[in-house]
């Protein structure tokens, strides 16, 4: 290993080992992770518009069937117009029968680039749209600053955009289930690096912390395996995420790909129902480690747009615009569809081809973060300048 490696790493540790000291108990209980889609999910063909005979003329090979009742694994009906697919049937559709899931149409940003570089960056900036961006403050990071000890985490390779300008916020990896984070030789190199230096502490206290967060790792995979869901992949990795946001953590973002379905998509079965059903059987695993912090919980995913309304010659759907975001948990007022709404059909959608925005995912998060935190008018402009929150009463 590199000497420049080392010191990468010493970094590293040396940053978990400040973050685990610093937020180790935070003074609000309250809980919050972003989930963040990466790639454009198509959100028709997960909350069904039902009731648009538009969205049967516009897609042909992969729209999904209407509820049946005589269709028992079918599309779940949640009112007279949306309705869930049958991929997540048994696993949201408790949470919102529960009243522990509320989802938000028509929700976006006005980025207009769809690009997904691009508008990732804008809603992870959280920046009025128009005027230069500050790439080294995220709302997430602001959102830290705001509420001081608040025990953030990114389960991320490296620290997203979002968290960034937020001082001391630790980043963990959970690939590479069951390996340990350094071995001996790595450890010893790293320990003989610094004895007798001002950091000597710090970098020994987080190669302990990500020692015993890789051991977790590794025993709560071999529990899995005793009949519990194998949900491939995030699911696996939600669990341990609840498991350390139930303990230490209170503020969490994690990010999600697979996500650009341009091509054989798929409708009640294929390609997004099964990237929909690992994810969702993750957020129940996630709910499940939570255990009583469940209840003071909010989790919101979201995309950084939706996807084309019509099919594309590939049948799959191209990059959109307005998304449906999910907001879910313990603390949340859920079994329902939250938000500014419309009946669609081909009047309706924007530039004849997108689900429109009409709620702004600033002022969506911003109410959310105003109710769960009790931000003030000024906390609130730190974290979001320039938006006027929306109350949708889920907290």
């Amino acid at each position: 290993m590199q000497r420049r490696d080392l010191l990468r790493l010493a970094a590293t540790v040396s940053a978990l080992s400040v973050a685990g000291r610093l937020f180790a108990a935070p003074a609000s209980p309250a809980r919050f992770l972003l989930v963040f889609l990466r790639g454009g999910y198509d959100c028709a063909n997960f909350l069904i518009p039902y009731s648009s005979s538009y969205y049967y003329e516009g897609r042909p090979h992969i729209a999904i069937a209407r509820p049946d009742a005589s269709a028992p694994a079918g599309a779940l009906a949640l009112d007279g117009d949306w309705a869930l697919a049958p991929a997540v049937r048994e696993t949201l559709g408790p949470l919102y029968q529960q009243g522990q899931l509320a989802f938000v149409p028509f929700a976006g940003t006005d980025d207009l680039s769809r690009s997904h570089f691009e508008t990732q960056d804008s809603i992870e900036l959280g920046e009025p749209s128009k005027g230069q961006h500050d790439f080294g403050s995220g709302f997430m990071g602001r959102l830290v600053q705001v509420l001081g000890p608040s025990g953030p985490i990114a389960f991320t390779d490296a620290l997203p955009l979002t968290f960034r300008g937020g001082a001391d916020i630790p980043n963990v990896s959970l690939k590479g289930i069951g390996k340990a984070a350094f071995d001996e030789r790595q450890t010893s190199l790293l320990t003989g690096m610094y004895a007798e230096h001002h950091l000597e502490s710090a970098v020994a206290d987080g190669l302990e912390l990500r020692q015993e967060v890789a051991l977790a790792m590794a025993d709560e995979m071999v529990a899995a395996n005793r009949g519990a869901i194998n949900t491939k992949g995030f699911a696996l990795e939600a669990e341990r995420m609840g498991k350390l946001m139930r303990d230490q953590y209170r503020i969490g973002f994690v990010d999600v790909g697979g996500w650009d379905t341009h091509v054989n998509e798929g409708g009640a079965k294929g390609a997004l129902a099964n990237n929909l059903d690992n994810l969702s059987r993750g957020l129940v695993s996630f709910s499940q480690a939570m255990g009583e912090q469940w209840r003071r919980t909010v989790v919101v995913v979201v995309s950084e747009f939706g996807r084309t309304f019509r099919e594309n010659g590939n049948n799959g759907t191209d990059h959109g615009h307005g998304s449906v975001y999910w907001v879910l948990g313990g603390a949340i007022s859920g079994g329902r569809i939250a938000g500014e709404q419309l009946a669609i059909n081909r009047a309706t959608l924007f530039q004849d081809r997108d689900f429109p925005v009409l709620n702004d995912y600033r002022a969506v998060l911003g109410g959310l973060f105003r109710s769960l935190w009790d931000l003030s008018p000024g906390q609130l402009e730190r974290v979001f300048p320039q938006v006027k929150p929306l109350d949708l009463k889920l907290v």
